[in-house]
């Protein structure tokens, strides 16, 4: 991603969302403007490193005066492409997938999941979203909806392949099961065991 002609490095593009995250929030609680290193301690994250992020963007602030939360958040909503009414179906109903149906508190970041889809939704009575037949997807999918988590193990690929079809431009996945998407579809997986092997060899390198 490239802005005011200067790449913008992958760790600083992981750093806006939780900007964003923090402005909504701080406009919320009726905060107008805020200085860079207020906005650090409310983040956890150095003065230094959010003036530097931000520069990508322009210049955002004014020395002494701070930054306009409004103007920050309608830049980072333009930049980001984010959709705050973005409508999330969630596929595969079981114990995971209630649990992130019982959380399904984005504090307004990112939209909401609006509808669960499962092989067996008689067993999901007291889910907070509607929860329909995989069999029903076509004419229960949400209209304009691009996202969907999944949370199955069983057949994947041809789930994947139905939701393509649908619209769905982008996954995130729980699944342990391997599936292609075509070109234009983009995959983020959620893969708990692998970052539990990052932890653990992060903190035996540090054992003296």
């Amino acid at each position: 991603m490239e802005m005011n002609d200067r790449k913008v490095p992958r760790a600083t593009l992981q750093r806006y969302p939780v900007y964003l995250k923090a402005l909504r929030k701080l406009k919320t609680d009726g905060v107008d403007r805020i200085m860079s290193r207020q906005l650090a301690d409310y983040v956890g994250i150095e003065s230094t490193t959010i003036r530097r992020d931000f520069s990508f963007l322009g210049n955002l602030g004014k020395q002494g005066y701070g930054y306009n939360v409004d103007s920050l958040i309608q830049i980072f909503s333009d930049q980001l492409g984010v959709n705050f009414d973005e409508k999330i179906i969630l596929i595969g109903a079981g114990n995971l997938g209630k649990a992130l149906l019982n959380y399904n508190h984005w504090n307004h970041v990112v939209g909401e999941i609006v509808c669960a889809f499962d092989l067996k939704p008689e067993n999901c009575k007291e889910s907070t979203v509607p929860v329909y037949d995989i069999r029903e997807l076509s004419a229960k999918m949400p209209k304009g909806c691009r996202i969907a988590i999944l949370c199955i193990n069983q057949n994947v690929q041809e789930t994947v392949n139905m939701l393509v079809k649908e619209g769905i431009k982008g996954f995130v996945s729980f699944s342990l099961e391997h599936f292609s998407v075509p070109q234009g579809v983009y995959v983020r997986s959620v893969d708990v065991v692998s970052s539990i092997q990052e932890l653990v060899f992060e903190t035996n390198s540090m054992k003296d």
